[in-house]
């Protein structure tokens, strides 16, 4: 049976959205081109532009489709019935794990940021507020109950995630030490930075 001509166009489209994903991490937003980006899938470029009418579309669409995914794959681990403590260690291993697992996509969503226009750009960074947001809830919830002692809500939200998508700048799967440990590695910083004392 023959395939539909829609499903052929969304497998090409992947295909391209692969290979950029896999050169932009490797050489930079700037220095790749749509003929670079057609050459490593064995497409003509004016067939890329039938998908994506400029480099910066398919920029825009790797860098919001990414936070997209994120937030779905937060939704799906987020328990409401979770204490504040239960959250914040729920949240900095989702983080941790979902980012080694996503690391080139994660990679260009930090460093391409900047070469995003004005509006993609602003696009993007309300996605990102947004996913930021689930922790500043926790955080806030936390504090409220007397159970996290943090100074500036804001200042902390930021420093947690900087802290734990740092991970994607060292961590190496044969490393010397397992994903689990880096995990509790870093849960024991997070709640030791928010104040939380053990039982």
């Amino acid at each position: 049976m023959a395939r539909k001509v829609g499903s052929v166009g969304a497998e090409t489209a992947d295909k391209v959205r692969l290979a950029a994903v896999s050169l932009f991490a490797r050489y930079g937003y700037a220095a790749v081109s749509m003929r670079q980006i057609g050459r490593e899938i064995d497409l003509q470029a004016g067939a890329i532009y039938n998908h994506f009418p400029t480099k910066q579309h398919l920029l825009r669409g790797l860098l919001v489709e990414h936070m997209e995914r994120l937030l779905k794959a937060w939704d799906l681990e987020e328990d409401t019935s979770r204490s504040p403590e239960e959250a914040l260690v729920a949240f900095v291993r989702f983080h941790l794990r979902y980012h080694v697992e996503c690391g080139d996509d994660v990679f260009i969503s930090y460093m391409e940021l900047r070469n995003l226009e004005e509006d993609n750009y602003a696009e993007v960074q309300k996605l990102r507020r947004q996913y930021e947001g689930n922790l500043r809830r926790i955080l806030d919830a936390g504090t409220k109950t007397g159970v996290f002692h943090i100074g500036d809500l804001h200042i902390t939200t930021m420093a947690v995630i900087a802290m734990l998508t740092g991970v994607m700048g060292w961590y190496r799967q044969d490393g010397r030490l397992s994903l689990d440990e880096i995990e509790a590695f870093y849960v024991e910083m997070v709640t030791g930075a928010v104040g939380m004392k053990e039982d």
